[in-house]
């Protein structure tokens, strides 16, 4: 047993193998980046995959740099120019670097003591975030395990908050809601239910041609729930949809919110970043006015996953989401200590996913976020063109940023061209040179793409276009 111990944590052989890994990460990174890498994706059936990685525990034996060389292939490559499918970055390598002392590390960070340079750098990353949003100094908040836990956390600081009565001590005192736009992520929806207010508690407000909230439906939507006993808490905006990239009007919601004392919540978990452009910061223009904001850095800024903001314009506000005493780790459980942030977060040992960020905040400066949110949101503009430019292909809208939904029309009805849409997106994923997703919007089925690969061109885009025309056959 000793033996093996020793074996496990030798310093020369981590050196060594640590070495040979980043070799072959810049290898692959070169090698994704200029194309030489065929495939995006390598696709294996579920049952397929899961014989391809059984292994007997024990009987132990390989090289583990080259264990991690074949998982590393038969991942998806966000790196390469031609991943366009879900909603997040290819990290970059320095952020990627502090995840691995991150997790060298593994400093819990539930308490300060255990996590004394990752806690200081998570509030100070967060509090650069809220000025960046336009937020006063007395914002504040954390970072916490991605949006849909941010999400559910700050709807419970709206509910301790605006609620009547004592919420956490009494339960809910009457039915409550929430108002969201009925293109909002699902994790809104699994918010209210997860909270105990059933399919009642989340009132879906419809959505204009462009898949925007229509905020002057609130009022109405408003009236028929205080009149049928809901307790209506808060209002989310979505900024932006998951589907379309389709930007809510933050400052409409504000008003309204503002008019009912209403608790004005932004699930910025794409869009949010949009603060970071000088080109299209107006995109989420009022966001400053909201009580709670959540940002994904994983989905537009370059950081590895899961890392997600959860911005409060109080502060204060941020501590009084749970209550709980926990003498042996926080002393005096009325004093609220910033520096102990597990008291504020769902997690009792946080990984130090602050580390990721700031090292590459810091080292880049905001210039970097800016030019790769310019870049990626103008790529998308571009895209449509090529779109439009195309008889056989229809846009479901004009984009904002960088999600686009479009389709293939073939010769037959709306139905034959769903059927047609969806097997495109099939073969495309299977034949693994460019991975691509699909959505339904309105009844029918859409290719979708998100853009989130600097070097990704028109080019790319151009191939992708012939593709899907090669397999519509």
């Amino acid at each position: 047993m000793e033996d093996i111990l020793s074996q496990v944590y030798d310093p020369e052989a981590f050196r060594e193998a640590g070495h040979r890994l980043v070799d072959v990460l810049a290898d692959h990174l070169s090698n994704t980046q200029h194309g030489l890498t065929e495939q995006a994706i390598t696709w294996r059936q579920p049952n397929e995959a899961l014989e391809r990685w059984q292994f007997d525990p024990d009987a132990p034996g390989g090289d583990a740099v080259n264990l991690l060389q074949e998982i590393m292939t038969e991942s998806v490559q966000l790196h390469h120019p031609r991943y366009m499918g879900h909603q997040i970055s290819p990290p970059a390598p320095v952020a990627a670097l502090a995840g691995l002392l991150g997790d060298f590390l593994n400093n819990g960070m539930g308490v300060y003591e255990m996590g004394i340079p990752g806690t200081a750098m998570e509030v100070n990353v967060v509090r650069a975030l809220a000025k960046q949003m336009g937020f006063s100094p007395e914002a504040d908040g954390f970072l916490t395990s991605g949006g849909t836990l941010a999400n559910l956390t700050a709807m419970l600081a709206a509910r301790s908050i605006r609620a009547e009565g004592n919420v956490w001590q009494e339960g809910n005192v009457r039915p409550m809601a929430l108002m969201v736009s009925e293109e909002a992520h699902y994790c809104v929806d699994r918010t209210a239910r997860i909270m105990g207010w059933g399919e009642a508690g989340i009132i879906k407000i419809p959505v204009n041609a462009r898949f925007q909230m229509r905020t002057e439906l609130l009022e109405e939507y408003y009236q028929n729930a205080t009149d049928n006993g809901l307790e209506v808490i808060a209002v989310v905006g979505s900024a932006c949809s998951t589907s379309t990239g389709s930007f809510d009007d933050l400052e409409a919601i504000a008003a309204f919110c503002a008019k009912h004392n209403l608790w004005f919540h932004v699930d910025g978990a794409h869009g949010g970043a949009s603060v970071f452009s000088q080109k299209y910061r107006h995109l989420v223009k009022g966001i400053s006015l909201a009580d709670s904001v959540v940002m994904d850095f994983h989905k537009m800024l370059l950081t590895p996953a899961v890392t997600t903001a959860l911005v409060f314009k109080n502060g204060a506000h941020s501590h009084q989401t749970f209550s709980q005493k926990a003498q042996y780790l926080f002393g005096q459980a009325t004093d609220p200590e910033w520096f102990n942030l597990a008291r504020r977060t769902f997690e009792c040992t946080k990984v130090m996913m602050s580390a990721k960020v700031y090292v590459l905040w810091r080292t880049y400066g905001t210039a970097l976020f800016d030019a790769f949110v310019t870049r990626m949101y103008d790529l998308g503009t571009a895209f449509a063109q090529l779109i439009q430019n195309r008889p056989d292909f229809e846009l479901a809208v004009e984009p904002e940023c960088n999600i686009v939904c479009f389709r293939y029309l073939g010769p037959g009805d709306a139905e034959a061209n769903n059927r047609l849409n969806a097997r495109i997106r099939k073969v495309i994923v299977e034949d693994g040179h460019f991975y691509i997703v699909q959505t339904q919007l309105r009844g029918l089925t859409w290719l979708r793409v998100t853009l989130v690969n600097p070097r990704t061109d028109e080019g790319v885009l151009k191939g992708l276009l012939d593709k899907v025309i090669l397999f519509s056959n």
